[in-house]
């Protein structure tokens, strides 16, 4: 996979197995990629995430892994509640 991510909006998400504890965790929120100039190669794009900071304090803090996965659409909300209302997963909602 080779190219600059479109700017637009974008929902991203982790999902993530605690196997001492047998859950499974997730975080996810709401950004946009930008059209701000990179200099690098592969599939790559420049996001903002409000409060990026406190995300990744959430991150480190709790031993997640950060890569996520991002779909272009602003779907947070309707994940937050299928993961924690009908699946019963503890999630991190970043608003």
């Amino acid at each position: 996979m080779v190219g600059r991510l479109k700017p637009q909006p974008f929902t991203y998400c982790r999902i993530s197995t605690d196997d001492l504890n047998g859950q499974i965790l997730s975080y996810l929120g709401e950004g946009e990629v930008t059209n701000d100039a990179l200099n690098t190669f592969g599939g790559y794009g420049v996001v903002s995430i409000p409060e990026f900071q406190k995300l990744l304090n959430f991150i480190c803090e709790n031993g997640f892994e950060h890569h996520v996965a991002i779909n272009p659409s602003r779907i947070a909300p309707a994940l937050n509640e299928a993961f924690t209302k009908y699946l019963g997963w503890t999630t991190y909602y970043h608003k």
